[in-house]
């Protein structure tokens, strides 16, 4: 009898073990944006405990689907001790898409401003691109739908938010960076893909040097890439640092940079190193 007891203990356990793994205090919606009735899927994480009387810290994140639940996990370990790690507790706001899949072909048109399909480099598989030009309908709906329902939702200290992408997303966090420098206090840009329409960003660039001039700033960038992305012909590693000396010279204009090559990581695989970089960064605000 107690043999069976035990065997009967253990299907339960067995059973319950099969049930779908979640990571605590996560959840997702559907939202769809005013102007171009796209449909995103959006991921929030919320950081255990009461916050803090200025509102918690918020971390948006591009290609939710693919890093969402690696940014999450980092913050709710290495936040737990932030005297010894310094990363702190924070809203984590994942924009993805429909899909299973780590990233969505429509990523194309939300990261990329609109350029003549002649100035686009040529596709690694010879064929054409995906749908591309919708970046600034995408910033606005971060800016003017996506926001106001985190902060709906949630205490939001306004002066400790972060923006953070990779590749396209890294080139769209530029985008938003030289044309909206005040939606947010930090800028993370990994593995920019500055080699998409290098005219255009350095116009955007120039834009903002010349707003600088006429306005105080106070942003925080990260600018950071693979040691392995060296032999891409993109020029992503060149490009990347050139950028980060170029923006180096603005110290003085409330301009704050930083530029990092993780040694032994490629495009992909830099990414676990460069979120556990980014969240130290965003948290030293």
């Amino acid at each position: 009898m107690v043999h069976k007891k035990i065997e009967q203990d253990a299907m339960v356990v067995g059973d319950s073990a099969r049930r779908e793994f979640t990571i605590p205090r996560t959840g997702q919606r559907v939202m769809h944006s005013r102007a171009e009735n796209r449909e995103y899927r959006i991921f929030v994480a919320k950081p255990d405990g009461d916050p803090p009387s200025s509102g918690f810290p918020v971390i948006y994140l591009l290609d939710a689907n693919a890093v969402f639940g690696t940014m999450v996990e980092a913050v709710r370990v290495q936040g737990r001790r932030p005297d010894k790690t310094g990363v702190v507790p924070a809203v984590i706001v994942g924009i993805g898409y429909q899909t299973e899949e780590p990233f969505s072909p429509a990523r194309h048109y939300d990261f990329t401003m609109p350029v003549p399909l002649t100035e686009l480099p040529a596709r690694p598989d010879g064929g054409e691109w995906p749908a591309q030009g919708g970046a600034e309908s995408f910033l606005r709906f971060i800016e003017e739908e996506l926001k106001p329902e985190i902060e709906r939702e949630f205490k939001i200290d306004s002066n400790r938010q972060t923006i953070f992408g990779h590749s396209l997303g890294g080139l769209f966090v530029l985008h938003a960076l030289f044309t909206r420098p005040f939606a947010f206090q930090t800028y993370v840009a990994g593995s920019p893909s500055i080699h998409w329409n290098k005219r255009l960003i350095l116009e955007e660039e120039q834009q903002f040097v010349s707003r600088l001039e006429q306005e105080n700033i106070n942003v925080r960038i990260l600018i950071a890439v693979g040691e392995l992305e060296k032999s891409h012909q993109s020029r992503m590693n060149d490009n990347a640092k050139e950028l980060s000396e170029r923006l180096l010279t603005l110290a003085n204009r409330g301009v704050y940079v930083e530029f990092h090559e993780f040694e032994g990581e490629g495009h992909v695989s830099v990414l676990p190193a460069l979120i556990s970089r980014a969240l130290r960064f965003a948290s030293s605000v």
